[in-house]
């Protein structure tokens, strides 16, 4: 009893941390979005909590499956890498104080890609944010090039396209077009492909390149579909990415700017009203008490006249019947009426 009792509480402590490590997140990594040259270098970093005993960094390129790039363990300061990476001096990686840096030398148009840094305690796989690096060669932008439709403000729960130019190059082959969304909230992730169409293409007879258009329609705009765009072409064994369409939302904004037109124009037509009311008592007061001055006490009030203008209908009415009444009157004497309840 006393052993079954000792190995519960054993897998009731395990199962605490293992909850503990769930609700805490002990990785970093910086969102971001790099755009580099052929041969020049970038360095990727993430953080680490005290608890991550080995670190791990993935490359995963347009398509492709995630390819692990080193493993290194918490108190080394190198790491140990693996597959085409092996081997390889123009990949490094350095871990001072929980923080390890991937730095990559040398860059050339395959090493285009997102690079995940990542850690495991225990049964718990965690990954970082991200991080985008782009690589073009100025050389092959010459003929291949992508470009995409300007930023603007769309309004909430309307409809826009965005559009993709593309100019593969003279080397031939199929193509294939993604779509990225990179946003605040989250690192850029994929949400559309487009395959090559040889419909979508036309060909220059000249310079041998072909030139593809691609739209991407989004309906029913909502605040999730705020962000960056970018339109990206895998061909001639390199990945172009498109300089980016933003959409900006405009839904509070505009609502504000309703509701204020709004309360002035109520505002602007109550004190109308109230100015009305005055001048038509004045008006009547006026003109009677020159005929006769007896009947000015019975003129009616301001508060009268402004309730008088909430009931068209009525006063309309009784305006026919007064108008009937005053051919049997004489025209010297003035005739003075009450509304009531």
């Amino acid at each position: 009893m006393a052993k079954s009792t000792l190995t519960f509480l054993y897998l009731a402590f395990l199962f605490g941390i293992e909850l503990n490590y769930l609700r805490k997140s002990y990785i970093h990594q910086e969102r971001s979005f790099v755009s580099a040259e052929v041969g020049s270098s970038v360095t990727l970093q993430c953080s680490y909590g005290t608890e991550a005993a080995r670190y791990y960094w993935y490359k995963q390129s347009l398509g492709q499956k995630l390819q692990i790039i080193s493993i290194s363990y918490k108190f080394a300061e190198s790491g140990t890498f693996h597959d085409e990476f092996k081997d390889n001096p123009r990949f490094t990686v350095e871990n001072i104080d929980g923080k390890s840096q991937l730095s990559i030398s040398d860059l050339k148009p395959s090493d285009t890609g997102t690079y995940f840094c990542a850690s495991g305690i225990s049964f718990v796989f965690e990954f970082g944010e991200g991080a985008t690096v782009s690589v073009k060669n100025p050389v092959l932008e010459n003929t291949a090039w992508v470009r995409q439709s300007e930023s603007g403000a769309v309004q909430t729960g309307s409809s826009v396209t965005l559009n993709c130019t593309v100019q593969t190059g003279s080397c031939g082959g199929e193509h294939s077009v993604y779509w990225f969304r990179h946003s605040g909230e989250s690192h850029p992730g994929l949400i559309y492909t487009h395959r090559g169409n040889n419909n979508e293409c036309e060909k220059s007879q000249n310079t041998q390149t072909h030139t593809c258009m691609y739209d991407l329609p989004i309906k029913n705009l909502s605040k999730s579909h705020a962000g960056t765009y970018y339109c990206a072409v895998a061909s001639c064994g390199q990945v172009l990415f498109g300089n980016g369409t933003k959409l900006d939302l405009e839904s509070e904004a505009v609502s504000l700017s309703l509701v204020y037109f709004l309360s002035a124009a109520l505002i602007f037509t109550v004190i109308l009203s109230v100015l009305l009311a005055f001048t038509l008592h004045k008006m009547h007061k006026r003109n009677c008490c020159q005929t006769s001055g007896y009947f000015c006490s019975n003129l009616f009030s301001p508060l009268e006249i402004l309730l008088l203008f909430c009931d068209l209908h009525y006063a309309a009415v009784n305006a026919n019947q007064l108008s009937r009444s005053r051919r049997h009157r004489k025209s010297s004497e003035c005739v003075y009426s009450a509304m009531t309840q």
